[in-house]
């Protein structure tokens, strides 16, 4: 498969000599990454939703390149977003869940990230929201945005508390912001428009990292956003629909300062979502559209997310990818592009993305890959090869929900195998509804042995944590808003 391009990349490094971290600053595109929490594949106008209003989101698909089939790295946050910061699965790296408040499980400072490789290359680094890649969040003992690239950070540890309106939780470069006013789609878009400003280098290059906190729940939205959902009769749908419109209107915000500072045309823009819809029993309003399953699942719909990218006089506006693209793939692409040599010391999973933004063809080393032993689905692991993907189970019951870690997570993540395989083909079933192994046992055959190689090599590399009791932290001070008793359960 193919996605073209305009011919216009012989000065980044595609018909001429290549950019590195020497070439002159003026000379080197800048990057913005934006995800989104929660943002499910059919929660957007672009993608499909007949009922969220994503105005933005939906112009900005028709200026650069809307991909199909785009994956987060993981099936829940923090996995998710170490694979994109990293280019390497996460259960590599040791992040085997979502990561609580104070829990010991982190990227660990010898891990690097694409916002360190930048940094050293001479790019101006900022990250603003959710990060979501320690425990001791602006706490001793574990690495903090700084450590991992970041020159200027306001982020959470995790959600904005206690919801999206007022939040008391945001650190800026070490120090507690307090109490804020505002919502927090808002307040992510704000810190990032003033950095791009004036908090940032003016001579250097620049990578901003926004990561935005909607629509994960406990919500809370503007009415002036919820107000456009007015004809559905439950609150929580209108709060849910409206976060996404509010998401949506800071993302335009955030577009439009790049446009009034003349950044547009030498900044690639990416968008995506850190995993699937999280369809929850107080917001089950979230849309993974014609996909199988939800957040914290292997099947599709945990895993298949939003996906776009911008850049002018270089990715070919309005076109629309089927190359199966994934956040691991971020570090390598970003290193490509700026002739950055990225880690040799260490697998990583990702592949650039440039060749197939070329107008060539995407040639994978190895195939995409998901392991995560605490997905909400039977299946734990899957590997995808063109349109082609099997997915099994492991020989133990189902870890019991919990932010904690246990001696049963030490055991499983470390003995547990494969079994229940299952093989489909996703072109052509998108739902995942019909195990196509008795009719290509040729296939099958050939990728199970890729499935069983890859899983036992990350398994081998992963680190093991310390038993640890969740002390649910964030749990005992989240506020739901106002609406939720007044919910009425979906019909």
């Amino acid at each position: 498969m193919r996605c073209s391009i305009l011919p216009l990349l012989a000065s980044l490094a595609l018909g001429g000599p290549p950019i590195t971290g020497a070439a002159a600053d003026g000379d080197r595109p800048n990057f913005v990454v934006i995800l989104a929490d929660d943002l499910g594949y059919g929660d957007l106008a672009c993608y499909g939703n007949p009922d969220v209003r994503t105005p933005h989101l939906d112009r900005f698909a028709s200026e650069g390149i809307r991909f199909t089939d785009c994956y987060a790295a993981a099936a829940n946050c923090s996995p998710s977003r170490t694979g994109l910061m990293t280019g390497r699965n996460p259960w590599r790296v040791g992040i085997h869940n979502w990561i609580p408040m104070l829990s010991p499980m982190h990227v660990k400072e010898g891990e690097i990230t694409v916002a360190t490789l930048l940094s050293r290359a001479g790019y101006d680094t900022c990250h603003s929201g959710k990060w979501h890649l320690n425990g001791n969040f602006n706490l001793p003992g574990q690495p903090q945005p700084s450590d991992h690239g970041f020159h200027h950070w306001f982020s959470t540890q995790n959600n904005a508390l206690p919801n999206h309106h007022n939040p008391y939780n945001f650190v800026r470069d070490g120090i507690p912001a307090g109490p804020l006013q505002g919502y927090s789609a808002d307040l992510v878009a704000n810190e990032a428009i003033d950095w791009l400003r004036g908090g940032r280098d003016l001579e250097k290059p620049f990578f901003l990292f926004v990561c935005f906190h909607e629509p994960h729940e406990p919500i809370a939205s503007d009415e002036r956003f919820t107000r456009q959902y007015a004809r559905f009769e439950d609150p929580s749908q209108q709060a849910h629909h409206g976060n996404i419109t509010q998401m949506d209107a800071a993302f335009g915000r955030l577009m439009a300062e790049l446009d009034s500072l003349g950044l547009r045309d030498n900044t690639l823009v990416f968008f995506t979502s850190d995993n699937g819809p999280a369809i929850t029993a107080k917001h089950p309003y979230g849309s993974a559209g014609p996909l199988r399953d939800k957040k914290g699942a292997i099947w599709e719909g945990g895993i298949r997310v939003p996906g776009m990218l911008r850049w002018p006089g270089h990715a070919e506006p309005g076109l629309e990818c089927p190359e199966p693209v994934c956040g691991v793939d971020l570090l390598p692409t970003l290193c490509d592009i700026t002739g950055i040599e990225p880690p040799k010391d260490r697998p990583i999973d990702g592949t650039s993305l440039l060749p197939l933004l070329n107008g060539g063809t995407l040639q994978r080393k190895e195939p995409l890959y998901w392991h995560f032993l605490r997905a909400k689905s039977e299946v734990k692991v899957a590997l995808r090869e063109g349109d082609w993907k099997i997915v099994a189970r492991i020989d133990h019951p189902d870890l019991k929900p919990s932010g904690g870690i246990t001696d049963e997570d030490v055991t499983v993540n470390k003995t547990a195998e494969l079994t229940g395989f299952e093989l489909y083909n996703l072109r052509k079933d998108i739902g995942e509804t019909t195990d196509r192994q008795k009719d290509e046992t040729a296939r099958f055959e050939g990728m199970k042995e890729m499935l069983l190689k890859k899983y036992h090599e990350v398994r081998e590399e992963s680190p093991v944590w310390p038993a640890w009791e969740w002390p649910k932290y964030e749990s005992q001070r989240i506020v739901w808003p106002d609406y939720q008793p007044l919910r009425k359960p979906p019909i």
